[in-house]
């Protein structure tokens, strides 16, 4: 999502009070962007990340998911001949007299890629989450017969990533809104399709976290509706996200502002890394608002160095007994303890929030979540009748496809 679409945040209504006539972000790099794709960080966390494969797209894939409309290959278990029980609009004769389009198989280009996910989602237990190297397309799930993106065959796949806006927004605008967009060249992406295990989230333990300048400023719940539970949790996870923070992400990845998912799994004492997102307006601060965020006061860090050796005088031969000229370890370390415990502060923790039982943000949504990027009526109730009524939607569209190009093909003809 560009910068001109992004939802308008009341909270973020006031940066000209503040000084600010636009949102106050360091330029976006195309560098940036391509840090927070799966395939850059995911070889470098893969021991704290969800089960997961990636595969390479050749351009014949992308060419195919960027084309109009929806054919998908043909599966082992397709009847090669339509019935008139099938539908009330396809007949075995009718089909028998198509042209040999009508049989054509999309993947014949790709081969190999439907090959290598078909062998993936064995390896993964058989069920998987698909995503490209950005986003997920969790606004197409209204079409898939569990209505949610668990994918138990290639063509489950398929059908997703061609009717999601989110991943149309990765093939084509991944550097929109980023510095120099219009005097340096786009670097080439290497797409991927990224399969992961499919498990059910519990998505109360899922959370939100903005890093700024390498510090780990905010959380919040990506779920928006209300877990009395966490509350009486908030201390110990916002201390185990801090630490996992600490170890495993604060000087390793390589930007110093960024946003990063995680998933913390009973017993709640293990973080797992879901995504990375970009220090950008195109990233859903939550319950938080970008203007909160990028202004958040945050306390310098004073390094403290700890001394590890203590320098004692040298003893000449006339000194050796006389040891008032010999400061003892224990007279050091008890003046220096005496000047420690004079400078400790108070620990800065970063701002933990989560959705309370009375938040407005809580249950008060009037559109259901993707709304925006979902298809007509017709469509949805069509998913709703399971992987026979999509099959024959998705032939429906087809055949209504092929008759408006034959339409325009006549009238072109008759001009």
């Amino acid at each position: 999502m560009g910068a001109q679409d992004a939802p308008i945040d009341p909270q973020v209504s006031a940066p000209a009070e503040q000084g600010f006539r636009e949102l106050p972000f360091p330029p976006v790099t195309k560098e940036h962007i391509l840090n927070c794709s799966y395939h850059s960080w995911h070889p470098k966390y893969r021991a704290i990340t969800p089960k997961a494969r990636l595969i390479q797209l050749p351009p014949a894939f992308l060419d195919y998911l960027r084309s109009d409309g929806i054919i998908l290959p043909p599966e082992d278990t397709d009847n090669p001949t339509w019935s008139d029980s099938d539908s009330g609009i396809f007949s075995g004769a009718d089909n028998n007299d198509e042209d040999e389009e009508e049989t054509v198989d999309p993947s014949a280009n790709w081969r190999d890629t439907h090959e290598a996910i078909e062998r993936t989602i064995e390896e993964l237990g058989g069920k998987v989450a698909p995503k490209l190297n950005w986003s997920a397309p969790k606004d197409a799930t209204w079409i898939a017969a569990t209505n949610s993106m668990e994918c138990r065959t290639p063509n489950d796949i398929y059908l997703l990533l061609k009717s999601s806006d989110f991943i149309t927004h990765d093939l084509g605008h991944a550097f929109d809104d980023t510095a120099n967009q219009s005097s340096t060249p786009d670097p080439d992406i290497p797409y991927h399709l990224v399969l992961r295990k499919w498990i059910t989230l519990n998505p109360s333990v899922e959370f939100r976290c903005f890093v700024r300048d390498r510090r780990l400023i905010a959380i919040c719940q990506r779920d928006l509706n209300h877990f009395d539970f966490l509350f009486n949790m908030q201390d110990k996870l916002r201390q185990t996200i801090q630490d996992f923070f600490d170890i495993r992400l604060r000087d390793t990845f390589p930007d110093p502002n960024f946003t990063f998912d995680v998933y913390i799994p009973p017993p709640h004492n293990k973080v797992w890394v879901v995504d990375f997102n970009p220090w950008a307006v195109r990233t859903d601060p939550l319950l938080f608002s970008w203007m909160e965020l990028l202004t958040l006061e945050v306390p310098d860090v004073v390094e403290v160095e700890e001394e590890t050796t203590v320098r004692l005088k040298l003893a000449r031969p006339e000194d050796i007994m006389d040891q008032t000229k010999i400061l003892s370890v224990e007279e050091i370390d008890e003046d220096s303890d005496d000047d420690y415990d004079d400078e400790i502060e108070e620990t800065w923790q970063p701002e933990f929030r989560l959705v309370r039982r009375d938040d407005p943000e809580a249950y008060g949504f009037s559109t259901p979540q993707y709304s925006a990027h979902k298809l007509p009526k017709d469509v949805v109730d069509a998913s709703r009748g399971g992987e026979g009524n999509l099959r024959e939607f998705a032939q429906q569209w087809e055949e209504a496809q092929k008759l408006a190009e034959q339409q325009r093909a006549e009238d072109s003809e008759d001009e």
